[in-house]
């Protein structure tokens, strides 16, 4: 028999030793490389955050801005401490949630009745851990809830009144439900009980939805969002936030997406797990998310807008409507804008 030699012996044993192979159900690709290219590396950590897309009137515009420099700035000096994605979306999520400008927590849009009823969902790249919750009333902090559905139940999404009494098993504090409801949120609601009033029309004269991805030093994305729906819907409606793929979405191999706008045209369309769809097959994050926005405008008729990022670190703030608020920080650096093609930079220990 012949032997091999040593030096080709020692070439297959550190071929194999450092090739790692990546499945799919489509394709089975393989790597040279398991660690982090340096390049890749100097674009971690980054977070980006919407604050909903739409119409926001000038007087209210800079509060939008203001807020979602704000969050991303939260969100992003969780990951300089080391937290995880997951720790920063919920963060800059959370922060929204605690702004009256928003339509999420304290400034959620009221139903038909009057009423708040809010939505939240987080979803975990690494995992594919998911959390939700929808119909969600007295909570002033609906993603921190989603968050704890994910981390303490075998659950996905809860809902109603069943989500509130595991709020109160997990020590959730409640809160009175007028310290949920603004005033402009009132005049609102009291607008559109008006006979031939398009609720849907007006929403785009509310700061929407609110959502944040962010990418970890270890390549971990995540996703969040939070919303209070649609102004004067109807009791017991569920958008498209609590739904896995369509109000967000986060998948190691993939990347992670945040979407806002009218939740019924994002359901029909998975919008988030669209567009990520199309990163899978070679798209970058903004082509994936024009394309899915596109599409959704030809199908449905829908505007809306999302955040999109990769585990690399390149990320994207995207939307169809006239207006979205946005915000991503990268590399000590603050980006954000509010109307197609605006996009503002700036120092991330620069105040705004």
């Amino acid at each position: 028999m012949r032997r091999i030699p040593e030096v080709l012996l020692l070439l297959l044993s550190f071929t194999f030793s450092t090739l790692t192979v990546k499945r799919n159900p489509l394709y089975v690709s393989v790597s040279v490389s398991p660690e982090v290219p340096s390049q890749v590396i100097d674009m971690l950590p980054v977070v980006v955050v919407h604050g909903g897309a739409g119409h926001i009137p000038k007087e209210r515009s800079e509060k939008s801005t203001t807020g979602v420099c704000s969050a991303v700035r939260a969100g992003y000096a969780v990951l300089q401490g080391g937290g995880s994605s997951m720790d920063a979306v919920v963060e800059a999520v959370t922060q929204l949630e605690n702004n009256p400008s928003f339509n999420a927590g304290c400034g959620s849009v009221l139903n038909i009745k009057g009423e708040v009823e809010m939505d939240a969902m987080v979803m975990d790249g690494k995992t594919l851990a998911s959390g939700a919750v929808s119909i969600v009333r007295n909570i002033a902090n609906p993603i921190q809830l989603a968050r704890l559905v994910m981390d303490k139940t075998s659950h996905v999404c809860l809902a109603g009144e069943g989500a509130n009494q595991f709020a109160r098993s997990m020590g959730v504090p409640e809160v009175p439900l007028e310290s949920l409801i603004t005033d402009y949120s009132r005049m609102r609601w009291k607008k559109n009980l008006e006979p031939g009033a398009n609720p849907v029309e007006c929403q785009m004269g509310k700061m929407g939805t609110v959502g944040a991805v962010a990418v970890d030093i270890e390549g971990n994305v995540a996703s969040a969002t939070s919303t209070g729906g649609i102004l004067n819907k109807m009791e017991g409606r569920v958008g498209d936030t609590p739904v896995i793929g369509s109000g967000g979405y986060a998948d190691n191999e993939i990347g992670a997406v945040s979407t806002t706008g009218h939740g019924e045209a994002i359901m029909k369309t998975t919008l988030a797990r669209l567009i990520l769809f199309h990163m899978e097959q070679g798209q970058s994050v903004e082509a994936a998310s024009d394309l899915g926005l596109a599409y959704m405008k030809s199908r449905v008729d829908g505007l809306g807008g999302v955040v999109t990022v990769d585990p690399q670190g390149h990320w994207a703030a995207r939307f169809s409507s006239l207006q979205m608020s946005w915000a991503a920080a990268q590399k000590n650096t603050l980006h954000y804008g509010l109307y197609t093609g605006e996009h503002f930079t700036q120092s991330i220990d620069e105040p705004r």
